[in-house]
């Protein structure tokens, strides 16, 4: 492990969070993958623990500690064969209460946020649209102006939580001949009139609920407008570069997952009389997998280090996303391939991976549109500049 970013109280939580996992999560991961449904017990035994708050002020019942127990905190859940448990716990904590906490107003994050970190209430960020897909600039839903209320209309897609969270952080357009520059952040209760939810069916991520959405004159109070009115695609471009480096830290960890336990495999499985890991072919691709591996691993810490230093590394985090997810992908693939017939058997941890680590290229932006993201910041000199 790169040394220099974890202490001994992060190796302790570590620790703890790994024994939490085993002892309250995993006995239900096989459940909640067959139903879909991830009891809401395990929401505020979360709570309980503080891992809602780790990097949350104090003040809101948060930890206020460094992004490297946030590191923790995903590469752990990476590591017990969930992925769609993992992408509910993370896209609570790390995308809809980083906007709470970033754009909420005080009423909002005593109200919200507090009991976000509790468990209390589950939260969903919700952007993508159905005719949109990653350009966010063309998003069709409208927030109008009416008294002292706002009137939404349209429609989400592939919105992690988007069934069964109690509020949602939607992005609208408030202004839409301005496109990008007339985008706003709005807070929705779940059980305001209006507002239906629809459970799609995902070849992976099977636990968690992934919905589409849509707003009929869904009339909200006009203080949960957050932020400032059209300053939302700032926002959200600011918070995408959290969500960028976080999915690489879980594809470098789901990797790392596979790969350890495809070495245990290898070690007691025999075939002409010589382990699976004595064979040269076999053990190159292994040499090449955790270097991969180690690679994406170290560049994903030290962006971390800088994210947590207050730097703006739009450009480092996409990168992280678009090579860790493309490794993570490769390394399952032929970590599977190391268990021939029984990787193809759901008995064995790596059918499920295999599936879950296909959403990293899609979720938060297509490896397709990262590439041009970054061939414009690379060729084009194009600056992204954070939100003020």
């Amino acid at each position: 492990m790169p040394t220099g970013y974890f202490a001994e109280e992060h190796e302790l939580f570590r620790k703890s969070l790994q024994d939490f996992l085993q002892k309250e999560v995993v006995p239900h991961i096989d459940k909640w993958e067959k139903s879909g449904t991830i009891e809401r017990f395990i929401w505020e035994k979360f709570g309980e623990m503080g891992f809602f708050g780790i990097n949350y002020p104090e003040e809101y019942g948060g930890l206020d500690l460094d992004l490297f127990y946030t590191v923790i905190f995903l590469e752990e859940l990476q590591k017990i064969n969930s992925g769609g448990f993992a992408a509910a716990m993370w896209a609570h904590a790390y995308l809809a209460m980083t906007h709470l906490n970033a754009e909420g107003s005080e009423e909002i994050k005593h109200k919200y946020l507090a009991k976000s970190i509790t468990g209390e209430m589950i939260g969903c960020l919700c952007i993508t649209e159905p005719f949109g897909g990653s350009d966010v600039a063309g998003m069709r839903t409208t927030a109008v102006k009416d008294g002292d209320e706002w009137v939404i209309n349209g429609s989400k897609t592939f919105i992690t939580n988007g069934v069964y969270s109690d509020y949602l952080v939607v992005s609208a357009k408030t202004s839409p001949k301005d496109r990008n520059k007339g985008i706003s952040i709005f807070l929705i209760d779940r059980d305001t009139p209006g507002i239906s939810a629809t459970k799609l069916d995902k070849l992976g991520w099977r636990a968690s609920d992934t919905a589409e959405i849509a707003f009929d004159e869904v009339r909200i109070p006009a203080d949960h407008l957050m932020g400032e009115e059209n300053k939302g695609f700032n926002y959200l471009m600011q918070h995408l570069a959290l969500e960028r480096l976080i999915m690489g830290v879980n594809a470098h960890a789901r990797a790392e997952y596979a790969l350890d336990y495809a070495l245990g495999y290898m070690h007691d499985r025999m075939a002409f009389g010589k382990r699976l890991n004595e064979f040269q072919a076999l053990r190159h691709k292994i040499a090449d997998i955790a270097s991969e591996i180690e690679m994406c691993k170290t560049f994903n810490y030290a962006i971390t280090k800088r994210l947590d230093n207050n730097e703006y590394v739009v450009k480092e985090a996409t990168m992280s996303k678009l090579l860790s997810t493309k490794m993570a992908d490769q390394a399952i693939y032929d970590c599977l391939q190391f268990l021939g017939g029984y990787g193809y058997v759901e008995e064995y941890p790596l059918a499920r991976m295999l599936r879950d680590s296909r959403l990293g290229p899609i979720g938060g932006g297509t490896s397709e549109i990262l590439r041009e993201i970054i061939a414009k910041m690379v060729i084009d000199k194009k600056e992204y500049k954070p939100a003020t």
